[in-house]
Formats: C-alpha cells, sequence, structure tokens
C-alpha cells in the first residue's frame, strides 16, 4: 500500500485549511466517522465542522482541562452548539501534564518524547487518550486526530484508540501530515 504524507514547512494554524482537506479526504476513503480535535478557544472546532459540512463524520473535541489556566478558554456557548450538531466535547485530565498528581516524571518524559514528531503529534496523543479515558471512543475504534502548534492544526493521524491504562494498545496506522 502506498499512501501520501504531507509534510508543512512551517508548523501552526496556517495549515489548517490543508489539514481539514486532507483529514477529511482520508476519513472518507477509510470509512472512519470519528475525528479527535484539540482545540483550546474553539476557532480550530469551528473551521472543522464547517470543512466537514455534509459528511456523516462526527467531531470529539478536546479542550483544555478545567484548572489548567485561570480561565477555561473554550466558550460555553461553543459546547451547546457543537452537540446540537451531533458532536461531542470533552473536559479531561490533560494526561502529560499530571505529574503533580501521580508524583512522576513520566509525564513529562511521554510528552517530551512525542515530540520529537511536532507538537502536535504530543498533543494528539493526550487528546486522543483522554477521550477513550472519557468514553468518548471505544477501545479499538479506529479515529483521526487531529492537533496542532499553539492555535489551529498542524498534524493528523489515524489511530487505534486505546485507555491510558492501556497505552500498549494504541497504535498509529498512519500519518496523514505534519510540520518538519
Amino acid at each position: 500500500m502506498e499512501e501520501k504524507i504531507v509534510y508543512f514547512e512551517n508548523p501552526g494554524e496556517g495549515n489548517t485549511p490543508e489539514v481539514l482537506k486532507l483529514v477529511k479526504d482520508r476519513a472518507t476513503a477509510r470509512g472512519i466517522k470519528k475525528i479527535v480535535l484539540a482545540s483550546t478557544r474553539g476557532q480550530t472546532a469551528r473551521a472543522a465542522v464547517e470543512a466537514l459540512a455534509g459528511t456523516d463524520i462526527n467531531l470529539i473535541v478536546v479542550p483544555w482541562q478545567y484548572g489548567f489556566a485561570d480561565q477555561q478558554p473554550f466558550p460555553p456557548e461553543l459546547v451547546t452548539e457543537l452537540e446540537a450538531k451531533g458532536h461531542k466535547v470533552h473536559f479531561g485530565t490533560m494526561l502529560f501534564h499530571a505529574e503533580n498528581l501521580y508524583g512522576s516524571k513520566v509525564p513529562r518524559a511521554l510528552a517530551d518524547l512525542l515530540r520529537a514528531f511536532s507538537q502536535g503529534f504530543k498533543v494528539g496523543m493526550e487528546v486522543l487518550l483522554m477521550a477513550t479515558d472519557g468514553g468518548k471512543v471505544e477501545i479499538g475504534e479506529k479515529v483521526i486526530v487531529l492537533a496542532g502548534t499553539m492555535s489551529g492544526t498542524d498534524t493528523a493521524f489515524v489511530a487505534t484508540a486505546a485507555a491510558s491504562t492501556q497505552l500498549g494498545k494504541l497504535h498509529v496506522s498512519e500519518i496523514i501530515c505534519k510540520p518538519l
């Protein structure tokens, strides 16, 4: 099997329109019906809803957990709007920021290792685990994951979901795009 991987020269939100097109095409080609998407302030979620309009693809949007910053930047009215359109929003524990909870440096080490691929890859793995831990994605379900660097999205991959307690079952089968 041969498939195209797109590499962006620069990370960041300028790649969002191309990522969404690539993801829509790959989801359609693979029959994937769920996309797990990191979205801090909601702009990327709004762009994804617009790009996927007219499809039967559902979003699982994962913003920051409550308490990560002084204020939750994801608008509550957007949660209502997304859910009214059949999408889901999940506020869960950001697993790679849990060293204070567990007293271990392992979460930080995992995050640093994943950043070797890209910041978006690290965030994508984290939101996939969060969504699966929260029951929004089934263990063993094949999904597409989108995340980025600072804002927007610049990284997408196809993965088989696993819970954070079953990391050995997590599998990335295809990289759709990422920054160099």
